[in-house]
């Protein structure tokens, strides 16, 4: 059996605290890295991520993608950072990146921010009415930016993370690739997808996956076909 691997966080993606419990209990020693959403907020996911990280000891990744007017920013960051979690992800546009980082100043909490959702691509763009332009070069210019206002990482598809990798700003940040399916598994609504190996020698540092593990027969099994495949990426 693999030994745990940081650079894998697995997605917490079910519909409360309990089930996410349980399957972290599951899982057991495989993983030691959760990632923790939006969807399970009104389910008890901020109770999960404190318990999972002080009695557990395992590290969070609080995925909010908070947007909204700088001082709301600050004064929810300044909330969360009191959990002594390890990553948060607001989007990336400058003005929330720098009041994330005022309101996570004096903690260890990482701020990451969102370049362009893994699940769109440049036909949702346009519908959203997003400047025109290639998809990758938005990608990377909300990433520079994203550094510049301070940002520890970003969160972007592998299939941009090697030209991430490759800018100036990027230096000594991270990147965190979702949207990773192991061989075999369905894409679901991501649209920019890689296999793990391949997020890896892309230039991630971490990469998530979600659906493949806790929809699985056999959550354990998944983990440590996942773990075969980062130990020869």
């Amino acid at each position: 059996m693999l030994p745990a691997d940081d650079r894998l966080i697995v997605a917490l993606d079910v519909p409360n605290a309990l089930a996410g419990l349980e399957l972290a209990q599951r899982l057991g020693a495989a993983v030691n890295f959760y990632k923790i959403g939006l969807g399970m907020l009104t389910g008890g996911g901020l109770a999960l991520a404190n318990e999972l990280k002080q009695e557990h000891g395992k590290r969070i990744f609080l995925d909010m993608k908070f947007f909204d007017i700088g001082a709301t920013v600050t004064a929810a960051v300044r909330g969360i950072a009191q959990y002594d979690l390890d990553f948060l992800t607001v989007h990336g546009d400058p003005h929330v990146v720098r009041a994330a980082r005022e309101g996570a100043a004096g903690s260890g909490l990482k701020i990451l921010a969102v370049t362009v959702l893994t699940s769109l691509d440049r036909t949702d763009l346009d519908e959203g009415l997003v400047q025109a332009g290639d998809l990758l070069e938005i990608t990377l210019e909300r990433a520079a930016r994203a550094f510049a206002a301070g940002a520890d990482g970003v969160i972007a598809s592998p299939q941009e993370a090697a030209s991430i990798r490759a800018l100036p700003e990027a230096n000594g940040k991270l990147i965190v690739t979702p949207g990773v399916r192991p061989e075999g598994s369905d894409k679901g609504d991501q649209k920019r997808v890689a296999r793990p190996s391949m997020a890896l020698a892309s230039g991630a540092d971490h990469i998530v996956v979600g659906r493949p593990v806790w929809q699985a027969a056999d959550p354990h099994a998944a983990v440590q076909k996942i773990l075969h495949s980062i130990a020869t990426a």
